[in-house]
Parts: C-alpha cells; structure tokens; sequence
C-alpha cells in the first residue's frame, strides 16, 4: 500500500505532516521522534518578523527606553525572552535538524509586511531548509485600509521572499478574503508553490478577575476541518500550487477526507499535543486499514476524488447544498442541547 505523496515539489513518504508548533519541532529529540513515529515531513516553528527587526535594528531599546514611568507601554510588545530562539539559534536549528533525519524539513517565517526580514529566507535555504512556509499572520484594523490593499500586502510579502530562495515556498493565510478562490488564484500567479488552508488566528479573552487580556491557545476541534476541506475541494484543479490542509484533524478519516477533497499534505498539530508524537502511527494504521476496506491502493489515487471538479454533485460545496441542509433540518424538543 502506497502512502506516497508529493508536495512542493518534494516525494513525502506520507501525506502526514506535523506542523509549525513550538513545543513539538525547537528539540531535535522530536524532530527525530517525529521521523520514527511515520511523519512525511516536519515543519519547524515559526521565526517572527518581529524578532528579526528586533535583532537587526536593536528595536527592544528603543521601544523600551524612557517607558518606566507608564507600565502598560511595556506591555505592547513581547520581550525577546518570550520567543522561543533567536535568528541565529533557529538557523542552526535548521541545520541541526537536516543532519538529524532524513525526510524534508520545512523552515517557517512568519510576518506581516514587506521589509528587509525576508532576507532571512535565503539564510534558511543555505541552511539546509527543503522549502519555506510563510505564515501571514495578519489581522488588519486600519479602518482607511481597503481589501484591495489587504490582498496586496500578502502579494508583495510572496514576492520579496521569492526572489530571495530557489526552494519551494507555500504560503499559509486565514479564509478571510472578499473572494477566497481569487485570492488563491493571485497567489498561485505571483509563485506559491503551495497554499495551506487556514491559519487559525488567535483570539484573546478577558480575564474578569484580573481585568486583564490574556491571550489562549485552543486546540482544534473536529469543526475546524471543515472550512479547510471545502475550499480545498473548489481549489482543487483550478491552481498550479499544491493544497495542504491544517486545523481539525484527529483521526485517519479526517486526513482521508482532506485526501480526497485534493489536499497533497494534512498538516496535524493539536491531536499530537493531546495524544503524543507516537500518535502519528495510528493515524497512518487508521488511513491504511481504510485503504485495504475500500479497495485502494495508493494515496495518489485517492487525491481529489471527491473535489468539486470531480464530486457527483458539486454544488454540495456550494449554496443549493447551504440550502438544502436548512430545509431538512427538523428540530426535536426531547433532543435539544442545553
């Protein structure tokens, strides 16, 4: 049975692929449990745009200086002590990790505007990385700001760092987008080599004893797979850069539903926070016992098998389908959720 895939270019024993999750990929000790326990690649934890600019222009003085007197000023931006390594460390991180294993490693870099850290993305490449995965964190609130302008930075972001690498580069970006499959689509045209659909944003609470904003990491729940799952379906086909999923799945059948949607990799994080990194051998046990019961007999002849361009019915991705599940629900007093 043929768990092979390919993604950005690279031959992945299997479509699982841990994503850029701190606790899991800055010790190589895991790196390596990761390899063992069956993963096709591994992407490492994010190095920041913030921590760059930091490092290059000594921005942690400046911001700090003269602040002593107002206590919420030092509170604006995260002391370089709360990141998890530094430029220098996570290169050699990189190298670290190419001479410790053998399957691809992918480096991330995660930003927000255009700017001299790009750079960096050749240094990831000289260090060894196989690809890149810029991860757009970006949550826009300047009201004067358009959509139009939005899209563009992203755009801008993907051009700066291809021209700094040879090597493949997927850009991972949240669905909230006046058109998602146009945005894709520019994207696609301006040289990602991948889309990973979608980074989930982190949303800050309250703390009503303290009356403070606290900021929490929520696993993900089954629910999350959806929004990815449909979008991969639509774009699958329509695009030359690869599909890779993330949010949501915990079981074997949820990567072969990404599988079939289109999805070339199924990037998993909260299931191996909540089981452990050995869990990845159940979730391919799980995709290959289903494989044997349903006749199949590679991954390769699973993907996109049941995207729209290939679904019975396509519209079910659609709004007739959005219709139809409103008109056939019935609500059952005895059965409602308190």
């Amino acid at each position: 049975m043929d768990l092979t895939t390919t993604y950005l270019g690279l031959t992945l024993r299997s479509p699982l692929v841990p994503s850029a999750a701190a606790p899991l990929t800055e010790h190589i000790d895991n790196v390596k449990k990761l390899e063992d326990a069956g993963a096709g690649a591994i992407v490492l934890h994010s190095l920041f745009e913030e921590q760059l600019l930091r490092e290059k222009f000594e921005l942690h003085h400046h911001l700090t200086y003269g602040t002593e007197s107002f206590a919420e000023a030092l509170t604006y931006f995260p002391e370089p002590d709360e990141f998890h390594v530094g430029p220098e460390l996570y290169l050699e991180h990189i190298r670290e990790a190419k001479s410790a294993v053998s399957i691809p490693i992918i480096a991330s870099l995660n930003g927000y505007s255009p700017g001299g850290w790009v750079e960096y993305a050749q240094l990831m490449q000289e260090a060894g990385a196989d690809a890149l995965e810029l991860n757009v964190y970006y949550v826009p609130t300047d009201l004067n700001m358009s959509g139009a302008e939005v899209e563009q930075n992203y755009l801008n972001i993907l051009r700066e760092v291809k021209a700094e690498v040879s090597i493949p580069v997927a850009v991972k970006l949240g669905p909230y987008f006046s058109n998602m499959a146009n945005m894709a689509k520019q994207l696609d045209d301006t040289g990602a080599n991948g889309l990973v659909l979608f980074n989930r944003f982190m949303q800050p609470d309250i703390n009503l004893e303290e009356l403070e904003v606290e900021p929490h990491v929520l696993l993900s729940t089954p629910q999350a797979m959806r929004l990815p799952m449909r979008w991969i379906a639509i774009l699958y086909g329509h695009l030359q850069a690869d599909l890779a999923s993330t949010g949501g799945v915990g079981k074997g059948h949820d990567a072969i539903k990404m599988l079939m949607v289109g999805a070339k990799a199924v990037q998993i994080c909260s299931v191996l926070l909540r089981h452990g990194i050995e869990h990845i051998s159940v979730l391919e046990n799980e995709i290959k016992h289903w494989m044997e019961e349903n006749e199949y007999e590679s991954v390769a002849q699973m993907q996109g098998a049941m995207s729209q361009r290939h679904c019975p019915d396509p519209s079910a991705f659609e709004r007739s389908q959005y219709m139809k599940a409103i008109e056939n629900y019935h609500y059952e007093p005895h059965k409602a959720i308190v």
